[in-house]
C-alpha cells in the first residue's frame, strides 16, 4: 500500500517530512481531521527501527488525537509528529529549533506538546521558532508539565467508572490493582489513596514500587502477577495491550479503568470485556485530561478553568456509559461514535472555517 493510499483509508488531510542535516533532525508531522480545528499533538522522540516505522506511528497517534478533542468537547483536530533519533543522546537545541521552525511553516494548522522522548525544556526551544507549542514553562505564562493534569482526569474518570459498575462512585474499600507507577500513575495513587482505597501496585522500577509501598501503603507484587490479582479495579497505567487473550483469562475486576494508551491489545477484546460485563472506560476518553489543559493555552492559560475541564471527564464517561447500555455495543464503541457524531456534525461548517480564517490558531505570545 502506497502513503497515499494508507492516508485515503483513513482519509488524513496531511503528511509533511522534515529535515534539517546540520542539526540531524528528521521528523514526520501527521495532520489526520481539522473539522474541529487546527490540529493539537504531541512530539514523540524515538528510535524507530525504520523511517517506515516512524511514518506509520505519526499517522496513528494522529487519528486518536482526533477521537480524544472530538469525544472531549474540544474545538480541537488530530495531529500528531515524531523525530528520529534516541533522546538520550541525539538532541541539541538546533533540532529542536529547526522543527519549531517547520511548524511556524504550517501557519497554525499543527500545535505540538511534549510527548514520550520530549520534554518541557525542548517544547522551550521550539517556543523560540514558533507560538504553535504548548506545554512549555510556566514562566512564560504556560501550563507545564501536564501529568498532574491527566492523573486528576483519570481519577475523575475511575470514579464514574464505579459508580457504573457498582452503583457509587465512592472508591473507599475499593481495592485498586495498578500496573505501573511512572509520573502519572504515582499522583493517581494518591488520590487513590487519600480517598481511602486500597491499592495494589507493580512496576519494573523497583524504586517507583517503594515509594507507592512507603506512601500509599501499596501492595506489591510482580508485573507478571498485577492482572489476576483479587480487585476491583484494574488501572492499566504503563504498557499497552495488557487487556488481551490471556490477560481476559485472569481478571476478577469489574472496571478497566486507568491512564495507559492503547490499553486493548485488538478492539474484539473490548468487545470481550462488555460480554463479561465488566466496565471499561476508553482509554482515549479517560486519559485526556493531560491534552485538555495544555489545550487551554491556546485561549491564555486559566489553571482553574482548564483543571475544571478536566473533571468533564467524569461526565463524558458517563455519556459513553449511557450510549453504550442504550446502543447495547462496547464502551470503545460508544466512545468512537460520539467522536464521529461530533465530527460528522461539523462538517458542513468547514467551508465557513476556511473561508473567514478561522481554521489557523491566531498568534499569540506569552512573552513579557
Amino acid at each position: 500500500m502506497s502513503w497515499f493510499e494508507a492516508m485515503e483509508h483513513h482519509d488524513y488531510e496531511e503528511l509533511v517530512l522534515c529535515q534539517d542535516r546540520a542539526s540531524g533532525l528528521k521528523a514526520i508531522i501527521a495532520i489526520h481531521d481539522t473539522t474541529l480545528g487546527p490540529a493539537l499533538g504531541g512530539t514523540r522522540m524515538w528510535t524507530y527501527a525504520s523511517e517506515e516505522a516512524a511514518i506509520e506511528d505519526a499517522l496513528r497517534l494522529a487519528r486518536g488525537m482526533t477521537y480524544k478533542h472530538a469525544v472531549s468537547g474540544l474545538n480541537l483536530g488530530g495531529g500528531k509528529a515524531v523525530i528520529i533519533g534516541d533522546p538520550r543522546r541525539d538532541k541539541n537545541e538546533a533540532m529542536f529549533r529547526a522543527f519549531g521552525r517547520y511548524i511556524q511553516g504550517l501557519n497554525g494548522r499543527y500545535v505540538t506538546a511534549e510527548d514520550v522522548g520530549t520534554t518541557e525544556e525542548d517544547m522551550n526551544l521550539i517556543y523560540q521558532e514558533t507560538d504553535y507549542v504548548t506545554g512549555i514553562s510556566p514562566s512564560y505564562g504556560s501550563s507545564g508539565n501536564p501529568s498532574p493534569a491527566t492523573a486528576w482526569g483519570v481519577y475523575r474518570g475511575i470514579k464514574a467508572a464505579a459508580k457504573e459498575a457498582f452503583g457509587t462512585d465512592l472508591l473507599e474499600g475499593k481495592t485498586v490493582a495498578v500496573q505501573g507507577v511512572g509520573n502519572v500513575a504515582m499522583r493517581l495513587c494518591k488520590y487513590l489513596y487519600e480517598e481511602g482505597a486500597h491499592l495494589i501496585v507493580t512496576d519494573i522500577h523497583k524504586d517507583s514500587v517503594k515509594q507507592a509501598v512507603d506512601q500509599f501503603g501499596a501492595k506489591a507484587v510482580d508485573p507478571a502477577d498485577i492482572t489476576g490479582v483479587d480487585c476491583d479495579i484494574y488501572a492499566p497505567c504503563a504498557l499497552g495491550g495488557t487487556i488481551n487473550d490471556d490477560t481476559l483469562k485472569q481478571l476478577k475486576a469489574k472496571v478497566v479503568a486507568g491512564c495507559a494508551n492503547n490499553q486493548l491489545l485488538e478492539p474484539r477484546h473490548g468487545d470481550k470485556l462488555h460480554e463479561m460485563g465488566i466496565v471499561y472506560a476508553p482509554d482515549y476518553v479517560i486519559n485526556a485530561g493531560g491534552v485538555i489543559n495544555i489545550a487551554d493555552e491556546l485561549n491564555g492559560y486559566n489553571a482553574d478553568r482548564a483543571w475544571s475541564k478536566v473533571g468533564e471527564i467524569y461526565n463524558n464517561l458517563e455519556k459513553i456509559f449511557d450510549t453504550s447500555r442504550t446502543e447495547g455495543i462496547a464502551t470503545y464503541i460508544a466512545a468512537d461514535r460520539l467522536a464521529e457524531r461530533r465530527i460528522e456534525l461539523m462538517k458542513n461548517t468547514r467551508s465557513t472555517f476556511l473561508q473567514n480564517g478561522h481554521h489557523a490558531l491566531s498568534s499569540r505570545r506569552l512573552r513579557g
